[in-house]
């Protein structure tokens, strides 16, 4: 190898290794900066509702409805909170995409806390929202703050479940119980076919 080439290779490397170190530099602070926006944006494209067909009603779809006045689709109508967890989220009627970066959905085809049969609320797994989820334990108590009464959960069952696995989101009348889920696992970027999911029953 000649001297000019080697001098030439030289001359070469230098600018390569440090445009690879600034290039490094400037994704690693975009990454950190920009972490919860990444999660958000991706997490977001991921299909949250277990049910492939459920679309927002404007109107409850199920029979023995109790209340007298019933919130729109997309209105805030409560507060879910899980202080084991820390979270204090709002509950939104329905499942849409709007719904679902602001808070909590609930699923138009179940029943409000109260009427004694399925609620079934759904969150992003996203740091502010449902992603401590797992972390409750069995017992852990949920209290939904509504427009019309406070109601309190106690966890009884947690569960990972298939997203087409309907038959573990049981609309029902027989009895009250509270269906929590999102996306599994947490940490996961993309579609998740996993869903986790928590089981309550009225505390009193």
């Amino acid at each position: 190898m000649t001297e000019s080439l080697k001098k030439f290779i030289k001359a070469a490397i230098i600018p390569i290794i440090v445009a690879f170190l600034f290039a490094f530099i400037v994704l690693f602070v975009l990454y950190k900066v920009g972490n919860d926006k990444l999660i958000l944006a991706t997490d977001l494209i991921d299909v949250v509702t277990i049910k492939t067909d459920s679309k927002d009603l404007v109107e409850p779809v199920l029979e023995n409805h109790k209340l007298e006045n019933y919130p729109t689709v997309g209105s805030k109508y409560g507060t879910l909170k899980i202080d084991s967890i820390e979270v204090n989220l709002p509950i939104y009627y329905g499942t849409s995409y709007n719904v679902l970066k602001g808070g909590v959905g609930h699923d138009t085809n179940s029943f409000f806390p109260g009427e004694g049969g399925s609620i079934v609320y759904m969150g992003h797994n996203f740091k502010k929202f449902l992603a401590r989820l797992p972390e409750t334990k069995i017992d852990d108590i949920i209290e939904i703050e509504t427009t019309y009464g406070t109601f309190e959960y106690k966890i009884y069952d947690q569960q990972v479940i298939n997203e087409l696995e309907t038959d573990k989101v049981p609309i029902q009348t027989d009895e009250e119980i509270l269906m929590i889920y999102t996306c599994w696992p947490i940490n996961n970027i993309g579609h998740a076919y996993q869903r986790y999911i928590v089981y309550a029953k009225p505390a009193y």
